[in-house]
């Protein structure tokens, strides 16, 4: 069964009021299939990718089945990254808005324990989590599964790639025999479907077949911009490429209206098109739109269904949504009938994570620049009036104005030159300085996918000179008191600090495996964040201790050189590669 709008559902009033409050209009393909399976009770091995919009086919029947009263831990959601827990969270919290007394905690590494330990104490319903964490709360007590009436793997081939398969089975098999139990993986490999085969009772199938996502003949371009100064940035890019005629996306009804009256308030020919308009007044507004009337549609995903209009020479995603084929779509309104088009999309936080998705997933290159400044749109408006002038020159016929400019020279006494700067200042107005400019848009500092503006070592960190330890220009090593005597692979190493600290797999280094103890390069840039998040963690369940490795590197080394082991690109793929830590989190 798959369903064509969340009201198919029978779902609360609280979360079909959150629903419409996120500006979901419909339901994605995966949440089509695998929402009716879940809501009545079904195990469920779900198969989309990254951006096909899982954390909701998953979040709305979790919490449909909560009962609020009810403080213990009802329901459980394993991620592979402290990442991913985090935006899970935050999805549910938004979905579970108007849901009173209910209580959503993400719970990872890099957090302090004690903060986790008081929202446990005061109650919660659901927890999402990495699963080293989990475990280590359930080992001290602090989290009890006997209440468990949903478990949850999300992005499940992810965690066992990165080592987590006894932890995931040691939850599971901590749970309550009767639970339901809910499996999204973006791929099915055999460790995938023996753990179904395990854990899953008459399980049934949502799979999400993956189309084939291009984007030729379009430049895409991102910006970095807070969403209060993505108006301001939009206005920037418009005045300064002059679009003939632009689409802006944005995901909510509410949001269009907000992005139209701003337009139109600055002397844009702009109109929206959303789900609360009749067919009589999107007719008319599409109209206009074809006539060139209307400059600028701002429009929901939904609404913009059946655009087929061969001018559109911008797309703005005002915001990111939350679907690639969504991106696609989109981006697809322009360059078409053999034309070129630009697709400018705003980001900001972790909204980047959702830009690396849409770039693996379409195959294609985005890249990033500055907002224009005041200077470049100012400069732009005068190319352009420039431009026209050239035009009415070359068109002639100008003999009645030359007599009237002759005759204003020549009484005056004023140089032409002077003349047609006062002219174009008169038609352009004043420039503005750089103090009139009220908004900085532009975050020099930052970079494209995390802060870089420091590039300290090692040694900046830890309050002395850097460590000579034999490492790699940029990376720091750190030493780790556990090793082959406890069955510790390079796989677990890997798959512990990528899940608990955000860096990728291909971020870590040399891995120098011991018999009691490995040494791990890591960025030096976050040597000090990863001793913090991982000293006292748990890799396979053994308490660990990370410090930086002595100067003069792996001193007393029972292996040589020679058997030092590398992490390959391969083996390890990442759902989120390259991105590191952004001040303030």
């Amino acid at each position: 069964m798959s369903i064509s709008s969340f009201e198919e559902l029978g779902l609360s009033q609280e979360i079909m009021k959150s629903i419409q409050d996120m500006g979901f209009e419909e339901p994605s393909p995966i949440q089509s299939l695998a929402i009716p399976m879940l809501l009545e009770g079904r195990d469920v091995v779900g198969q989309a990718q990254t951006g096909t919009g899982k954390t909701v086919a998953f979040g709305i029947p979790i919490l449909e089945k909560i009962e609020a009263s009810n403080r213990n831990i009802q329901a459980i959601v394993l991620c592979p990254t402290r990442e991913l827990a985090i935006q899970v969270a935050e999805e549910l919290n938004s979905l579970a808005k108007y849901c009173r007394g209910i209580s959503v905690l993400p719970v990872y590494g890099g957090q302090p324990i004690d903060r986790q330990f008081r929202a446990l104490r005061q109650g919660v319903q659901v927890v999402i989590g990495t699963p080293g964490r989990v475990l280590d709360h359930i080992q001290r007590g602090t989290i009890k599964l006997d209440q468990i009436r949903i478990a949850v793997l999300d992005e499940a081939d992810e965690m066992l790639d990165m080592g987590f398969r006894e932890d995931i089975e040691l939850i599971l098999q901590g749970a309550p025999d009767e639970r339901q139990t809910v499996l999204f993986s973006a791929t099915m490999p055999q460790e995938i479907l023996r753990l179904a085969d395990t854990y899953l009772k008459d399980r049934v199938l949502a799979k999400v077949s993956q189309k084939m996502l291009t984007v030729p003949n379009i430049e895409q371009l991102f910006y970095e911009v807070p969403r209060g100064l993505r108006l301001e940035a939009m206005c920037r890019i418009i005045d300064v490429y002059n679009p003939k005629l632009s689409i802006v996306f944005s995901n909510t009804k509410r949001s269009v209206d907000q992005i139209v009256e701003h337009l139109q308030a600055r002397g844009y020919l702009a109109e929206g098109l959303h789900g609360d308009m009749n067919q009589n007044q999107r007719d008319r507004v599409m109209a206009k739109f074809r006539t060139g009337n209307v400059e600028i549609l701002v429009a929901t995903d939904v609404a913009a269904r059946g655009i087929d209009v061969d001018d559109v020479e911008a797309v703005f995603n005002f915001d990111i949504p939350s679907d690639v084929e969504y991106y696609v779509h989109r981006i697809g309104r322009t360059g078409r009938a053999g034309r070129t088009g630009r697709a400018f999309t705003f980001a900001s936080g972790r909204e980047f994570y959702k830009l690396k998705d849409i770039q693996r997933f379409t195959k294609s290159k985005m890249v990033q620049r500055s907002v224009p400044s005041v200077g470049d749109v100012e400069q732009a408006k005068t190319e352009k009036f420039l431009n026209q002038v050239k035009e009415t020159m070359a068109q002639g016929g100008l003999e009645k104005q030359v007599r009237a400019v002759e005759h204003f020279l020549e009484i005056d006494q004023v140089s032409s030159l002077d003349m047609a700067a006062a002219l174009l200042k008169m038609l352009m107005g004043p420039s503005r300085t750089s103090e009139e400019e009220l908004i900085s848009i532009n975050e020099p500092s930052r970079g494209r996918f995390g802060d870089r503006s420091s590039e300290r070592g090692a040694g900046d960190r830890f309050g002395g000179r850097p460590r000579d330890t034999g490492t790699q220009q940029g990376m720091t090593r750190l030493v780790i008191n556990v090793g082959r005597n406890q069955n510790v692979e390079v796989r677990d190493v890997v798959g512990a600090i990528a899940g608990e600290t955000g860096l990728s797999g291909r971020q870590i280094g040399k891995i120098l495996m011991q018999d009691r103890q490995c040494f791990v390069e890591v960025p030096s840039e976050f040597a000090g964040e990863v001793i913090r998040v991982m000293d006292d963690n748990q890799i396979r369940g053994l308490r660990i201790k990370v410090q930086p490795a002595p100067a003069g590197g792996a001193a007393g080394d029972d292996q040589g050189p020679g058997r030092v082991r590398t992490i390959a690109a391969r083996p390890f793929r990442t759902k989120k590669p390259g991105t590191g830590w952004r001040k303030g989190e």
